[in-house]
Order: C-alpha cells, then sequence, then structure tokens
C-alpha cells in the first residue's frame, strides 16, 4: 500500500483482504505494539480489523518466524490500551495500544514460518479453512465466541466440565461488564463452538476440545 496508509501494509490482489505486518529482530508471542487505541476499538467494532502478520527477522534480513492472526481472530480483550505520551512528547497525550497475542486463542496464531522453516501451504491452508467459519459470525457475537475458546483452551486438557469453564466467568465480567448473566452466556457459547466444530459434547456437562 501506498505510505502512511493507516493501519494497513498490504492488500492481496486477487480478494482485496487487508494485512498489517508487525516486524522486529525481537520475538514477543505475548504482545506486539500497535497504532492508536481508540481507531483500533473503532476497527473491532465495524469488523474492519485487517489481517496481522507478526513477524522476526534475523541480523542478515532473513525471515526467521513468521505467524498470521486472522482478521475475524481479535476481540477487545485481546487489545491492551497503553498510558498516554506525556506532555513533553511531540504527540503529547496520544493512547496507543498492544495486541496481546496471549489473549488471542491458539487456533487464531497460523505459523507460516518456524524458526527458519517453512510450514507447508497445504497445513497453513488447513488451518485456515477450519477457523474460517468464525468469520461468518457477527461481530459483537464473535468477540465472546472468541473469548470462551481462549479460556477452554486454557485449561489444559483436552476433556473439560462446565463447571471448570465457569472459572472463566469472572474474567469474563471485566471483559463485558455490561452483561450480568455470564453463566448462561458460557452455555450459550459452548453450543456456538460445538457447531462450528471447535468442541465436542460428551453428555452430563462434560466436552472435549477437537
Amino acid at each position: 500500500m501506498p505510505n502512511n496508509s493507516q493501519a494497513i501494509d498490504f492488500s492481496c490482489g486477487n480478494c482485496s483482504a487487508a494485512y498489517q505486518l508487525k516486524a522486529s529482530k525481537r520475538w514477543d508471542e505475548r504482545r506486539v505494539p500497535d497504532a492508536g487505541y481508540e481507531a483500533m476499538v473503532r476497527a473491532l467494532r465495524s469488523d474492519q480489523v485487517p489481517n496481522l502478520l507478526v513477524m522476526q527477522y534475523t541480523e542478515t534480513w532473513s525471515v526467521r518466524n513468521l505467524l498470521l492472526v486472522p482478521s475475524f481472530f481479535f476481540s477487545i480483550a485481546a487489545v491492551e490500551k497503553r498510558p498516554p505520551l506525556s506532555p513533553n512528547a511531540r504527540r503529547a497525550g496520544w493512547v496507543g495500544c498492544n495486541i496481546l497475542l496471549s489473549k488471542i486463542a491458539h487456533d487464531g496464531k497460523i505459523r507460516l514460518i518456524s524458526e527458519g522453516s517453512v510450514v507447508a501451504p497445504d497445513s497453513v491452508r488447513a488451518d485456515y479453512e477450519r477457523v474460517r467459519p468464525l468469520a461468518n459470525l457477527n461481530v459483537e457475537a464473535r468477540g465472546w465466541t472468541l473469548d470462551v475458546l481462549r479460556i477452554v483452551q486454557r485449561i489444559g486438557t483436552k476433556e473439560f466440565d462446565l463447571s471448570t469453564a465457569y472459572k472463566g466467568e469472572t474474567e469474563l465480567a471485566s471483559i463485558y461488564p455490561a452483561n450480568k448473566n455470564i453463566r448462561p452466556k458460557i452455555r450459550q457459547q459452548l453450543q456456538v463452538l460445538r457447531d462450528l466444530g471447535f468442541i465436542e459434547f460428551l453428555g452430563n456437562g462434560r466436552y472435549r476440545l477437537l
């Protein structure tokens, strides 16, 4: 894209999909610095977030790691507000944000290059196609789905029960303070994740991650 294009670095010539690239010699899978906080929140709410590419390059300008986060895998929980710039800064008061990769479900971090080795294109495409149905969800509902998926993946076991899923209640309440029915919402999102093929119902309040 032309220089100074806001939030977009590349655009696909075939499908016009937009991509933002964050590149560094350092590699941090927890967070990457992004642009303005308010602009990012607006983009999230209007479903206009570009796909994110996170790259680590070496001293000799080769790519060591390259990660793709599809545009539909962002929720408000993954956007961290930074403190405003000091009064002495050139852009005094400006508020930026960080993208918290740690707050994005594992399935939404698709590796293209890992420690200098290119991941097989067929494998990358299969990973993307498996999560692609999330793009069809309403943007507001999708945030809940992504956050519940992240919470149940964080449990650390393939099988879990409803009481274990409820342990994410406090975290979800802090993300969505206007919602006073967190547990019913968790049960609803588990049904959505079942329909999308991310989990399987085993009966008697038990589930399995697929």
